[in-house]
């Protein structure tokens, strides 16, 4: 398996191999989350998963997990232990830890070498590091679906349906403390396309809640302008310099671009 890696970043520039070298690895990561059963209990979220699922043109960092399911069926310290052996198996000098003493659980693959080993860093010793995360507290009103998809390996994928996957992403724009420029262009990404549904505003508003008590409840009339107020400020030339570095094709969108795609519908 390590081979075909190498097979899928030759002739890439460091940049991109590193992108492609991370995709892979999350996918076998998923595989193996598969394989441990954690596709039950854990609902898929975040831009990997928009990316895995709906082909979001950017590469992502992390996985990002909801707690959905039963709590009994929730292990991730053996899922870890689990997906490492395997990875140890292929050659791979893969480590793992795990931090669950918060309401978020964050767990780390660490891959030492590899960026070296396959030519794409000079540094003998530099770490490749993959973050998972798992709110096992999630804010009620999410709605989940499986599907198959097929990104590096055959995939059955339990996560956040299409409503909820956006009310996610209003949440970190409107609450987290330093926006990045990725949530910016994947909101866009969200809007320009006519197809997407509405956001689960159940889940949006039960999030905000959880973050600030005094938050007011957003409805199909007032979320649009709430999110345009937050994006108003933010610093444009950040949100690219944020954003360029993961993009697989097309450009960041102007800042009145999103403005106009922000404004009621009507």
């Amino acid at each position: 398996m390590k081979d075909h890696l190498r097979e899928l970043i030759r002739g890439l520039d460091p940049h991109a191999g590193r992108n492609a070298m991370r995709e892979y690895l999350q996918a076998r990561i998923l595989e193996g989350l598969q394989r441990a059963g954690a596709m039950s209990p854990l609902a898929f979220q975040g831009g990997t998963a928009l990316r895995f699922l709906y082909r979001l043109p950017r590469y992502s960092e992390d996985l990002d997990f909801a707690l959905e399911g039963s709590r009994e069926r929730y292990d991730p310290r053996r899922w870890l232990t689990s997906i490492t052996a395997q990875f140890r198996r292929e050659g791979y000098g893969a480590t793992a830890s795990l931090r669950d003493d918060g309401a978020v659980h964050a767990g780390w693959f660490r891959f030492k070498g590899l960026p070296h080993e396959l030519g794409l860093s000079s540094h003998r010793d530099e770490t490749l590091r993959i973050k998972l995360e798992a709110d096992t507290r999630p804010p009620a009103g999410a709605v989940t679906e499986t599907r198959l998809v097929r990104r590096h390996v055959s995939l059955r994928i339990h996560h956040h349906d299409r409503a909820s996957l956006l009310a996610g992403k209003l949440h970190a724009v409107l609450h987290r403390p330093w926006l990045k420029g990725r949530d910016i262009y994947d909101l866009a990404w969200y809007l320009s396309d006519p197809a997407w549904p509405h956001p689960n505003l159940d889940l949006l508003n039960a999030a905000r809640r959880q973050t600030d008590p005094a938050a007011p409840a957003l409805t199909e009339d007032t979320w649009r302008q709430a999110v345009a107020a937050r994006v108003a400020g933010v610093e444009w030339k950040a949100v690219e310099a944020d954003v360029r570095p993961f993009l697989e094709s097309g450009d960041v969108p102007a800042r009145a671009d999103l403005l106009g795609m922000l404004r009621p519908e009507g």
